[in-house]
């Protein structure tokens, strides 16, 4: 919006363009002296209260730029204040993120080494129970032997008992056979042997029927 100074500066620049120049120049006007006077007069007594308002303006302006600069002031403050406390929250996030760091490591290293542990401890019950196992295995196997050892010794005891009693019987049944008479003893030449006698007198008996 602008002042009654400016338009009445506006109405004489106006009131100039509009008058005629003089003869013979280019420069020179013919002007109104009354409306021209009208318009200084105007301008005069509008200026001092034109000043007083610019003044306080002015004076408004200071105010609203010191008020302005005070709420800057205050909107920078409450900023910084901000931002520390952001940084602030970001390093102990940042010691918290490094602190949860160090635990999660030390909880993967613990949780390892027990895993180590129980892998160690299962094989060495592993090997502990195949020991065992192998070793009593190993006694079994022994008393097996022994007794097939002790069996096969009975057995064979058994065996060459029987096959003694069993030599005995043929020795004894070998003797009772009429061939196994002494060989020392012989027959007289004149006396005929006891089968031919008893062939003669079967024949005689035969030939006695066939008559």
């Amino acid at each position: 919006m602008s002042s009654r100074i400016e338009q009445i500066i506006e109405e004489i620049e106006e009131y100039i363009d509009s008058c005629k120049f003089q003869p013979l120049s280019s420069t020179k006007i013919v002007v109104n002296k009354e409306e021209l006077e009208e318009l200084l007069r105007e301008l005069r007594m509008k200026t001092p209260d034109e000043i007083k308002r610019y003044q306080k303006i002015i004076s408004n302006k200071d105010a609203i730029l010191e008020d302005a600069q005070q709420k800057a002031d205050t909107i920078i403050a409450d900023a910084q204040a901000k931002a520390d406390r952001i940084v602030s929250d970001s390093e102990v996030m940042q010691k918290a993120l490094e602190q949860s760091n160090q635990l999660l490591d030390q909880t993967n290293s613990q949780a390892q080494e027990i895993v180590d542990k129980a892998t160690t401890d299962a094989n060495n019950i592993r090997m502990s129970a195949i020991s065992y196992t192998d070793e009593m295995l190993e006694n079994l196997q022994k008393i097996m032997e022994h007794t097939v050892d002790i069996s096969n010794q009975r057995y064979n005891n058994y065996i060459n008992s029987v096959q003694s009693c069993l030599d005995i019987v043929k020795k004894n049944r070998s003797e009772l056979e009429p061939s196994a008479a002494p060989s020392s003893y012989t027959v007289p030449d004149d006396e005929p042997e006891e089968d031919e006698k008893n062939a003669s007198g079967a024949n005689r008996d035969v030939k006695t029927d066939e008559m």
